[in-house]
């Protein structure tokens, strides 16, 4: 009878260990799961496009976990790759038969306000990849010029697109992308301001 009872003890412990790892794991991990969920929308009310922030940062969540620089970093990786395809697209557009004069040439000057901007990306990635130098200041201070510069540029492109006589099809496909790009500029930016 005590061997009986002390294995049926034994298979009571053993089931109720069981049980618990099985909820506690799960939980843990939708925890954390939500936690840094959360941490990705509460961050992007900071920002000015915050729907496109949720859209474009929350896939990355299970990454950033909630540490804010790297929430930064992931923003500003979004932005790079937004001004790549939308250089891309005005490439495309620059090798378009039929521009005229004007035209071709505000789109070349576009091409390159989005390759500056595209550097400057890259300076505030490489600024923030310093942060921890023990020089935070300095390298926050940085990161904030160069993301506020290659907004300056995609704007550059949109206003040289506008103040010339540049058909409309490619006027609004220019516009278009490089309004999108200046959004994800804006969004790094301000995730950027509210660092610390």
């Amino acid at each position: 009878m005590m061997a009986f009872s002390s294995k049926h003890n034994f298979l009571i412990t053993l089931v109720a260990l069981t049980l618990s790892i099985n909820i506690i794991v799960p939980t843990s991990a939708a925890t954390s799961k939500e936690s840094s969920t959360n941490f990705v929308v509460k961050s992007c009310k900071t920002t000015t496009y915050s729907s496109l922030c949720v859209k474009t940062l929350l896939p990355y969540a299970s990454t950033v976990g909630t540490n804010p620089l790297k929430l930064c970093k992931v923003a500003l990786k979004a932005a790079v790759l937004a001004t790549y395809n939308c250089s891309a697209t005005v490439t495309k557009l620059a090798k378009q038969k039929g521009l005229k004069k004007a035209e071709a040439m505000a789109v070349k000057d576009c091409i390159g306000d989005l390759k500056d901007a595209i550097t400057e990306l890259k300076d505030t990635l490489t600024a923030m990849t310093h942060m921890n130098d023990g020089d935070r200041e300095f390298q926050w201070a940085n990161a904030k010029t160069y993301a506020s510069a290659a907004i300056t540029d995609a704007d550059t492109c949109v206003d040289g697109i506008l103040d010339r006589k540049v058909n409309t099809a490619v006027r609004n496909k220019i516009k278009s992308c490089a309004t999108a790009v200046e959004k994800h500029m804006s969004n790094a930016l301000a995730l950027i301001n509210h660092l610390y």
